[in-house]
């Protein structure tokens, strides 16, 4: 084992004789990643349908391959990949759940579109037009989008610092302000074309990229996974449970209850994200829509396999106390794998572990444009735009991009703060809120005909209000040795997960509140002619008044 430690949980796994090649490779890359930017950023502003949608113009290929790209964040390829390395079967296990996330919009990717809608408060609307539903729909998209925000901003400083050989706890954090200042720069002036195109390319590099480091790996054990599996769990921080359910600290102790709640806040919570559900909109078509969902499914099949590989590969090569030495979830070990695999001191080792690098770079590009940008659209369509007084175009074009630096600033400003905290938990408790609040309240819009205004808010609200009171209540807060607060204790919620009771309480007070409510239910635009690539801006278009031109 090579990799060299440069004091107490500070790794320098390149070593200095590569460091720079490495390091000025990797500005390279950034530079022409910015560069391009600039020749994809859209010229016409002040057309939302173009901004938001690129005007419903991109074919199920290429969307299909973006929505693939949008499977491939920061937190899926270091944090998955990592908690693959570290706890074995269980960190396979939430990898097949993104595959499965998927499979489950693909179920409902040509309803979402048919019906023409791209906001969580346009959908919410086909059932409780006015402000209410719209606000509601403001604030879950809100309380899921910063905590995502803040977990993808923190594992990029975590991959850079490991990069640069400087992995403690103060170099992580400016190297996390400072790209996160390069990456809120290209949220701000992008749009849903110009995003589109880099998940295409890192759909295409981060395939090659982890197929190489696979293999490569594979090539130290004669080529032969079985021995490959024996290594990681010989090498893993449990080497009796590495392979066995049981074994991440978030379930060790509570049993399959608990594992299942995991498994259906990922597969649920992820698959209504404020993102995908734009990018489905950005369909020609609901046909189309489903198309692209297909080939993404495929290609998210092919992803989940590489970085499983990756992980175990990672656990063999390197070590587990070794991947543990950066941080309790591993984020490094992506990196760590492509800097072993190779000898030291040839070109192709450099060359590798600038791609790997690249790719985290192109991950946290596109995750936090794509979840800050559905969440500007929301706050400019279902806020801005249904405000009193006159709206225009370019007006909620700029408070897009206004809204875009608020939460860009905010996520890292909070990301920086607790950052000696383990804020991983957030992307549960984020996908917890979605499956929450949002997931039974669209099966309600498109599945039940008596779903009404009163049953979506209860639904929206409760999901909401009971994630955040399960999870204040539980082990990720207080009580744990992986809690946010370990010295505190009010965790009376022993799981911790809140979706096992937030998700069905949703269920239920949706159709408790549709049943009890004196109002009848909306017909949902759009379900009666369900073909066609006007459909959709049609059925959710207002009067084109001088107050209402805006609405597109």
């Amino acid at each position: 084992m090579t990799v060299h430690i440069v004091g107490a949980a500070v790794l320098d796994p390149i070593g200095s004789d590569a460091r720079g090649p490495v390091i000025v490779a990797f500005l390279v890359f950034i530079g022409l990643s910015v560069l391009w930017l600039f020749t994809l950023a859209s010229s016409q502003e002040h057309e939302p349908e173009r901004l938001y949608l690129a005007d419903r113009s991109l074919s199920p290929v290429f969307n299909g391959f973006a929505m693939a790209g949008e499977q491939i964040t920061v937190v899926t390829l270091l944090v998955t990949s990592g908690f693959i390395a570290l706890y074995g079967y269980d960190g396979f296990s939430i990898a097949i759940d993104l595959m499965l996330a998927l499979g489950v919009l693909l179920l409902l990717a040509q309803k979402i579109r048919d019906s023409g809608p791209y906001t969580l408060g346009d959908l919410f609307s086909l059932r409780a037009a006015g402000r209410a539903s719209r606000t509601a729909a403001a604030l879950v998209t809100l309380v899921i989008t910063i905590p995502l925000l803040m977990v993808q901003l923190r594992a990029t400083g975590i991959s850079v610092a490991l990069l640069i050989g400087r992995s403690n706890h103060g170099t992580q954090v400016v190297c996390t302000v400072l790209m996160g200042l390069l990456v809120g720069f290209f949220a701000v002036v992008a749009d849903l074309r110009g995003t589109s195109f880099m998940q295409v390319v890192k759909v295409v590099v981060t395939l090659i990229t982890l197929s190489l480091i696979t293999l490569l790996a594979l090539s130290r054990f004669e080529w032969n996974p079985g021995y490959l599996l024996s290594a990681a769990a010989e090498k893993s921080v449990s080497p009796s449970g590495y392979l066995s359910p049981g074994l991440w600290p978030r379930i060790a102790n509570l049993g399959s209850l608990n594992a299942i709640g995991e498994h259906i806040v990922v597969i649920l919570g992820t698959a209504v994200l404020p993102n995908l559900i734009l990018r489905v909109s950005a369909s020609r078509t609901g046909r189309s829509a489903r198309r692209s969902m297909s080939i993404a499914s495929g290609l998210g099949a092919a992803f989940v396999v590489l970085l499983s590989a990756a992980g175990f590969a990672a656990a063999a090569v390197v070590g587990g106390d070794v991947i543990r030495a950066v941080d309790d979830v591993g984020q490094g070990s992506p990196i760590l794998l492509a800097s072993e695999v190779l000898p030291h001191g040839s070109v192709a080792r450099v060359a590798l572990i600038t791609a790997m690098a690249s790719v985290a770079f192109l991950a946290a590009l596109t995750t936090v444009s794509s979840v800050a940008f559905a969440a500007a659209v929301t706050f400019a369509r279902d806020v801005f735009a249904q405000g009193k007084g006159p709206r225009t175009r370019t007006g909620e074009a700029r408070v897009l991009r206004l809204t875009l630096v608020v939460l860009v600033a905010v996520s890292l400003s909070l990301s920086t703060a607790i950052s000696r905290y383990p804020v991983e938990s957030l992307v549960i408790f984020a996908l917890c809120v979605a499956a929450s609040g949002v997931f039974p309240a669209l099966i309600y819009t498109f599945f039940w005909p008596k779903f009404n205004r009163r049953g979506l808010l209860w639904s929206v609200y409760g999901g909401l209000l009971l994630s955040l009171l399960f999870t204040a209540s539980s082990p990720v807060v207080t009580g744990a040795e992986n809690s946010l607060w370990p010295e505190l204790s009010f965790n009376w919620y022993p799981y911790y997960n809140a979706g096992m009771v937030s998700v069905p309480a949703a269920f239920f007070l949706g159709w408790l509140g549709s049943l009890t409510s004196p109002e009848s239910s909306q017909p949902v635009a759009g379900a009666v002619r369900t073909t066609g690539k006007d459909v959709g801006r049609r059925s959710t278009a207002r009067p084109r008044t001088a107050r209402g031109r805006h609405a597109g």
